[in-house]
């Protein structure tokens, strides 16, 4: 028996993951505003640090399209030195959350609370990429790029090279659309590398204006964070950030998991020890100033579907992007920008869940509505802050379905009037309650039967006591009160 059982499988699967990767990688760091380098060391690292660690034994980890929102707005607001420091601080904030044992609790969020971030993230990446397509600059709040999409129109219909642009981008969506339904031998080049080549090699023929990717080498790419960049830490505005990258990028990974663990019969993923690596992936990443990871479900499904049988793919795919990096970085020069943004076009769509959306709706108002909630601030706000709202509604909804009382009124005409409760008494139901035992006559005695709550809280007790204390000063008997 060798010594490595699946290598070729291991090593046929890291080619397939390196296709992938690779545009996505470049993708994802040119939409984040960042030079396109850091992208590929961000997939270096999630092969060669996570992928070497245990916790998911399939899982590639790399950049990802939903972090590109968080990572442009972070560097847009305390700027480019400054991503490393956020990047290794929500790395160490991972790491805690993983020795403390709390990477299991993700699995606790609500359903509709992830549905609304992907569809959120979806819709956001696919307005500002449109802007991109079109080679024109996009607006930096999201309801200001909504309301600039007529005016884009306008100046891109205009524009010769706009419309140019945009015509290479969207013959990148068609590619990738379209390549799934072809032969399966072809189908060995991912369709998004195939839509760059193939708009590569068509603006290069018949010389399109389109802008390309600028190449910094990765020495000039990588920012190690100095003194000056690590001071920020006492900025109390940038732990915000901090906090948004790891638990989204927590929960991505650890949502992702249980997902890939459905396509193979491997090892099952420690959701702790998987955060853990995380986290030392991310503060690696933060150290060299490049874009935070998380666990990809396209690539894991890839690395999968693939054939690959241990974590010896992921860290092999790592080695591919390394080489590339070293060898090759002055073909990210003849990457058209346009063709990038198609493909995340195509991404932001895939995000979107259409058909979890519909059903939620039809079966769960309630959860479709924090769904919505939740992707529309995303859309309008930022990505944190529609994150915390959805998970508000999320408490808010529990807690009123929490709060089932059913209030009995038993009057025989004759003796005292009960009223019987039962259930749990929040002060969700409290005004409910009220309103029953105020419509009581007041000049009758009463027994408030309290023996069927399940549940009291603090405020349904005080308001009871004084209930029952106002209604006893009438000329009537002092209500009876039965325990709880």
């Amino acid at each position: 028996m060798t010594r490595f059982p699946y290598l070729r499988q291991d090593f046929t699967a890291s080619l397939v993951v390196f296709l992938v990767a690779l545009p996505l990688c470049v993708g994802v760091a040119v939409a984040s505003g960042v030079p396109a380098e850091l992208g590929l060391v961000t997939g270096i690292v999630g092969g060669l640090v996570t992928g070497l660690l245990p916790g998911s034994s399939l899982q590639v980890s790399g950049p990802e399209a939903g972090m590109a929102v968080l990572v442009f707005e972070a560097v847009d607001e305390f700027g480019l030195p400054a991503l490393g420091v956020i990047v290794l601080g929500a790395g160490m904030v991972q790491l805690v959350m993983g020795a403390l044992r709390l990477g299991r609790w993700f699995r606790a969020i609500s359903v509709s609370v992830v549905q609304g971030m992907l569809a959120g993230l979806g819709l956001v990446i696919i307005i500002g990429q449109l802007y991109m397509a079109a080679g024109l600059k996009a607006p930096a709040s999201g309801i200001d790029k909504i309301r600039g999409l007529p005016s884009a129109a306008v100046d891109a219909l205009g524009s010769t090279e706009a419309l140019a642009s945009l015509a290479v981008g969207a013959g990148a969506i068609a590619v990738v659309v379209l390549w799934k339904k072809l032969p399966k031998k072809i189908r060995i080049v991912p369709g998004s590398l195939a839509a760059i080549l193939l708009a590569a090699l068509a603006t290069h023929a018949f010389g399109l204006p389109v802008a390309t990717v600028q190449v910094h080498g990765l020495q000039g790419a990588i920012q190690t964070p100095g003194t000056e960049s690590l001071a920020a830490l006492g900025n109390a505005a940038i732990l915000g950030p901090i906090l948004a990258f790891a638990l989204i990028a927590s929960a991505a990974s650890l949502f992702g998991a249980a997902a890939v663990d459905q396509l193979h019969d491997g090892p099952r993923t420690d959701y702790d020890k998987e955060l853990m690596a995380q986290g030392a992936g991310n503060a690696v990443c933060g150290l060299l100033g490049a874009l935070p990871m998380n666990a990809v479900v396209v690539r894991s499904a890839a690395n999968a579907q693939a054939g690959a049988k241990t974590k010896a793919s992921r860290v092999l795919q790592a080695v591919w992007l390394l080489l590339f990096a070293v060898l090759l970085p002055s073909a990210l020069a003849l990457v058209p920008l346009p063709a990038l943004a198609g493909i995340l076009v195509h991404s932001g769509w895939r995000l979107i869940p259409f058909r979890e959306v519909v059903s939620m709706w039809r079966a769960h108002r309630g959860e479709g509505l924090i769904l919505v909630v939740t992707a529309v601030s995303i859309v309008t706000l930022n990505m944190f802050e529609g994150v915390v709202i959805g998970l508000a509604l999320s408490v808010v909804k529990t807690a009123w379905e929490a709060s089932h009382i059913k209030t009995e009124v038993i009057d025989k005409g004759a003796g005292p009037i009960e009223a019987y409760l039962s259930g749990n008494a929040t002060f969700l139901k409290l005004p409910k309650i009220l309103d029953t035992l105020e419509a009581l006559p007041q000049d009758r005695p009463v027994v408030l039967n309290l023996s069927g709550l399940h549940h009291l809280d603090h405020a349904c007790r005080t308001a009871l006591e004084n209930w029952a204390e106002r209604h006893g000063t009438a000329d009537t008997e002092p209500v009876k009160v039965l325990a709880a």
